[in-house]
């Protein structure tokens, strides 16, 4: 199922206080030290960044929500100078620092997107059909109402694995002629009106379309793919790579990217000797699951997974998506929009 590790009705519902996950374990995986500086590529609310400082690093943090970085002045102030607050997609952290000893990514959605019921991450409360992070470019309601019905059907079953993709897209189709889509709630209360919800089902029958809106809207995916291409650019020797994610699609990006970079064979032996690649990174354990305890205090870890890696002084590779078997999906652009993270 496609919500991760396990279908997660907090995902996209009910609200909860910001807490970082697998903490203590990203730590221990960045090692932070005085005069290190680790890139938060996902600074959200601050709390990676923050236990970064308590360790005496520097923190360059990175975010394309605006809101974000608005919340986190407080903390760059406090700072004394070791926190460095970007407004720009994660994709681009090599653009905003040379090198670093470390790079964090916690990816997906943040629990204060998902309780502010005017960004529209949400069905718990009604709100515009937005789910824009960086508040700029296509919005999901671009999507639901100008979109062929194929492309929709594509987009909920790959990003959503929604078994009814087809049926929902076609629903969609009929109805945004007669009045577009543009709140929440009315997308949500017509998937479930369609579909139908059996008492047994745990979470709502709108739950993994509205994950693929969110995912193909803000180009998660491709935004986590170039983001480990850049972290693979900035790193030292001896880098620590940490990326945190919830969902089994992106777990699979970057247990993809470690196995083929920690891979120093040619991929083939009829490849010529010349051919032959350096491994850049040295791959840390396996994925790492939060304990009990900690799903317990904050049920948002549940489907949380930890993968770790360490740069070695190989020189970085050419990005290759065909490493990650991601399908082609439509371009999330229309005429006249601006892609999300464009500059």
């Amino acid at each position: 199922m496609m919500a991760g590790y396990g279908d997660d009705p907090d995902a996209v519902g009910g609200p909860a206080r910001h807490i970082p996950v697998l903490l203590a374990e990203v730590l221990e995986a960045l090692s932070p030290k005085t005069g290190e500086v680790v890139v938060d590529g996902t600074f959200g609310a601050g709390g990676y960044s923050k236990a970064i400082l308590a360790r005496s690093a520097s923190v360059v943090a990175i975010d394309r929500d605006p809101d974000a970085i608005a919340a986190g002045r407080v903390l760059e102030q406090q700072s004394g100078g070791r926190l460095r607050l970007v407004q720009a997609p994660f994709s681009t952290l090599d653009e905003h620092v040379e090198s670093a000893d470390g790079v964090v990514l916690d990816i997906g959605i943040s629990s204060m997107q998902i309780d502010q019921a005017e960004r529209g991450f949400s069905f718990r409360a009604d709100g515009p059909l937005d789910m824009r992070m960086a508040q700029a470019g296509l919005s999901a309601a671009d999507v639901v109402n100008s979109f062929k019905v194929g492309d929709l059907a594509r987009i909920f079953g790959f990003l959503g694995e929604e078994r009814h993709a087809g049926r929902i897209a076609r629903m969609i189709e009929n109805r945004r002629e007669k009045h577009p889509f543009e709140r929440t709630l009315d997308l949500a209360d017509a998937i479930e009106t369609h579909i139908g919800r059996a008492p047994k089902d745990k979470i709502h029958p709108a739950t993994r379309v509205f994950q693929a809106l969110r995912i193909f809207v803000n180009d998660e995916l491709g935004e986590l793919a170039k983001a480990l291409f850049a972290a693979e650019r900035v790193l030292k020797p001896g880098g620590r790579l940490a990326v945190v994610t919830f969902h089994s699609l992106e777990d699979r990006i970057v247990k993809r990217f470690i196995a083929d970079r920690a891979d120093a064979a040619t991929g083939s032996r009829h490849l010529p000797e010349a051919q032959a690649r350096s491994a850049t990174f040295k791959k840390v354990g396996s994925g790492v699951t939060p304990g009990e305890a900690e799903i317990s205090a904050n049920p948002r870890a549940r489907s949380a997974r930890l993968r770790a890696a360490i740069r070695t002084d190989a020189p970085p590779r050419a990005g290759d998506f065909s490493i990650f078997g991601l399908p082609k999906l439509p371009d999330p652009k229309l005429p006249g929009a601006e892609r999300p993270g464009e500059r």
